[in-house]
């Protein structure tokens, strides 16, 4: 094995053919496992043979004392390309082979290979060379540390693995001579500041960095991945790459903290120099140029649009003023950079220079930001005036349009409105004070500028300012006053169209409840009583019913008289008296009549009752019922049956009876039967009287003739 060392990027073309690879496995020996995946093509053996001399310069020594064990892929190969590949091994690499696995196809070679016996020959190879076929491979090679080509699960990427070498060979590469170029530098008296600055960019620190965070990060991810024995480690020649970086990279922060220091010092006067004048720079434009700027700005504009003009113009000063605050902040990050590292005196000057530099802005920023205050203020302020000033607009164009709604219900969302906009008109006010007393406290708590800068007191600016608030915020409170004053009045009026609108609907309200008690009285109230008693307590009933009707009818009444009432004081047209009364007169007369002649029928019935009462009485206490009585029975109940068939006749001509033809043919079933009962009283009467008229006729006749003559009784 040639001892010169070969870089990845001398023979590319051919590494990247993957002749043979270290994948990152171990046997179990802790040997690092060679694979050599051997074609169908014919494989070139000087290729194979730099592949080997270049993996092979990769390990340390002490890997290589373990030794390697070999997988010789022959499942695509031919044998005799298979023994030609082994043998060379015995030249390539015979100390550092522990044992070589050839992979035989699932079709076995020819016969003739059973007459090359590598077991015998193991003296002569230096090394151990068995035959085996794939799926029985992890029988010496954990599965874990065996690739996917041979049913294990190891991962490896070979262009993977060759951008890496590229990578650390380039980096080795660079930094190796940007050392000794910087130890030339670093070592050299007569270099100047200007020689070492043209080396400073090929310093690539960076580079170096991440090299070793992704060598590291492999290795943290692989251990991870691992877990308990046979787990896959990392790849060897990375291990050997990780010190490696390391070592280049704290190589390289020594040489060039010696360069930086080196220049350092000679150029600390010099920007000792450039600060100052920096800070004289921007000290003189803050307090010349940049002060004039603010002290021309005290307005704060008499409406929104006047406000953001004068932001805007705020916004200009604050960006030139950001323009010098950024040089300030780099002075002074430039400064405390100084402080740590620099001699008393240059300390003490650049303190100086710091604190001069701190006070200036410090007091610029201030005057900024107290403008900045009164400005938003301001435009707060000047927006709540002007959303006021709309509410305001809207509440007086609800008020001085006219109120003409088509019901109760629209009026009193109209009504809801209307307090909800003076709400809103009372909160806006308060919003109002609220910005108005901000805006003055923040003009009276600007800073101040320097007695020896302030050539004019802002004293007239701020009491120009308050006036000015004082007379928006009393402005707006006349305006208020006066739509509260309209809004008293609409309030009034709208209530009294909400009562008009109330009594029309309980007058028609009312009519609906008289008709009903109509429909009520003619459907329903048909029946007379069976006798007196009964009679007297539907009687009463009715008076009580009438009572409900002609309650109804004075509260319908006295709605319309209200609506009357509302509409002359709200200056409108009566719409109820023309509809409404009409048809309450018209209902409460049908009513009436209705009601009399129920009333009427009613005093038939108990006066008939009475009658045929006093004629049971009278036979119970045996004594004589007169035909008197049985006739005025007769005749009460003759005329309540012919009132029964009367219909009734309202005012306008129209007629209607009581109840169906059976409900009052079942009224007028228990006065018949009770005249038939005085019917049947009168024949029995009738029988007696002539019975008493033939004994007197026969008595009087045994008188004439024959005194003792006895007649025979007339049945």
């Amino acid at each position: 094995m040639s001892n010169v060392p070969v870089e990845a990027t001398n023979m590319l073309p051919i590494l990247k053919k993957k002749l043979a690879f270290l994948s990152g496995g171990k046997d179990r020996r802790s040997g690092l496992i060679l694979t050599i995946p051997l074609s169908s093509d014919q494989t070139s053996m000087e290729e194979l043979s730099a592949t080997l001399d270049y993996l092979l310069s990769i390990p340390s020594q002490k890997c290589k004392a373990r030794g390697f064990t070999v997988i010789v892929d022959g499942r695509k190969s031919q044998w005799n390309i298979v023994k030609t590949v082994v043998l060379m091994l015995q030249n390539v690499i015979p100390a550092e082979v522990s044992l070589v696995c050839v992979v035989k196809p699932d079709e076995f070679w020819d016969k003739k290979v059973t007459h090359f016996c590598f077991w015998k020959e193991k003296d002569r190879l230096g090394f151990e060379v068995i035959l085996v076929s794939a799926n029985k491979l992890t029988r010496y090679i954990e599965p874990c540390q065996l690739t996917d080509d041979f049913g294990g699960s190891l991962d490896y990427d070979h262009n993977d693995w060759l951008n890496k070498r590229l990578v650390f060979e380039k980096f080795t590469r660079e930094s190796t001579s940007l050392l000794d170029e910087l130890s030339i530098i670093n070592d050299s008296d007569k270099s100047s500041a200007e020689s070492k600055e043209k080396y400073a960019p090929s310093v690539r620190l960076p580079a170096g960095h991440e090299l070793l965070s992704e060598l590291q990060q492999r290795r943290f991810n692989d251990s991870e991945g691992g877990g308990g024995q046979g787990a896959w480690c990392p790849m060897e020649e990375e291990l050997l790459a990780q010190p490696q970086v390391m070592k280049l990279l704290d190589s390289l922060r020594e040489q060039y903290t010696r360069y930086q220091e080196i220049c350092r010092q000679r150029n600390k006067r010099t920007q000792l120099d450039e600060i100052h004048a920096k800070v004289m720079q921007v000290v003189t434009w803050l307090q010349g140029p940049g002060s004039e700027l603010l002290k021309t700005q005290k307005a704060i504009g008499d409406s929104m649009r006047a406000a953001q003009a004068l932001q805007q113009k705020h916004e200009e000063i604050e960006s030139q003023h950001s323009e010098w605050f950024a040089v300030y902040v780099e002075l002074n990050q430039q400064i405390s950079a100084l402080l740590g590292g620099g001699e008393e005196e240059e300390v003490a000057e650049l303190k100086a220079l710091q604190q001069q530099l701190s006070e200036v802005c410090y007091q610029q920023a201030a005057q900024l930001e107290g403008r900045q205050n009164v400005l938003q203020a301001a435009q707060g302020f000047h927006s709540t005036t002007q959303e006021l000033s709309q509410q305001l607009d809207g509440l007086l164009g609800m008020l001085c349009a006219d109120v003409a709604p088509a019901d109760g219900a629209s009026i009193q969302q109209n009504l809801k409105l209307l307090e909800e906009k003076l709400q809103a008109v009372e909160a806006g006010l308060a919003s109002l004070r609220q910005k108005g007393a901000l805006l003055m406290e923040q003009m009276c708590t600007q800073p101040p500028w320097p007695l020896d800068e302030a050539e004019e007191s802002p004293a007239g600016g701020q009491q120009d300012g308050s006036q000015q608030v004082h007379t928006v915020m009393e402005e707006m409170q006349l305006r208020k006053q006066r739509c509260e004053d309209m809004v008293d009045v609409r309030r009034l009026k709208m209530l009294q169209m909400v009562q008009l609108f109330k009594c029309e609907e309980d007058a028609l309200q009312a009519v609906e409840w008289l008709g009903e008690l109509l429909d009520a009285l003619l459907k329903t109230h048909v029946r007379l009583g069976d006798d007196s008693q009964e009679t007297r307590t539907m009687t009463d009933k009715h008076r009580k019913f009438v009572d409900v009707a002609q309650s109804t009818y004075d509260y319908g009444r006295q709605l319309l008289q209200a609506t009357v009432v509302l509409c002359q004081s709200l200056r409108c047209t009566t719409r109820s008296s023309g509809d409404t009364l009409p048809r309450l007169n018209r209902v409460w007369k049908q009513f009436s009549v209705s009601s009399e002649e129920r009333q009427q029928r009613l005093e038939l019935a108990l006066s008939f009752h009475a009658a045929a009462e006093r004629v049971s009485e009278r036979e119970n206490a045996d004594e004589c019922v007169d035909p008197e009585s049985l006739d005025e029975v007769d005749s009460c109940g003759k005329t309540l049956l012919d009132r029964l068939t009367l219909p009734v006749v309202f005012p306008d001509g129209t007629e209607q009876f009581f109840g169906s033809p059976g409900d009052t043919a079942a009224a007028a079933e228990a006065v018949r039967e009770r005249l038939l009962l005085v019917e049947e009283r009168r024949l029995q009467l009738q029988e007696v009287e002539l019975h008493d008229e033939d004994e007197e006729e026969m008595l009087n006749g045994q008188e004439d003739e024959d005194p003792l003559r006895i007649y025979p009784r007339k049945p």
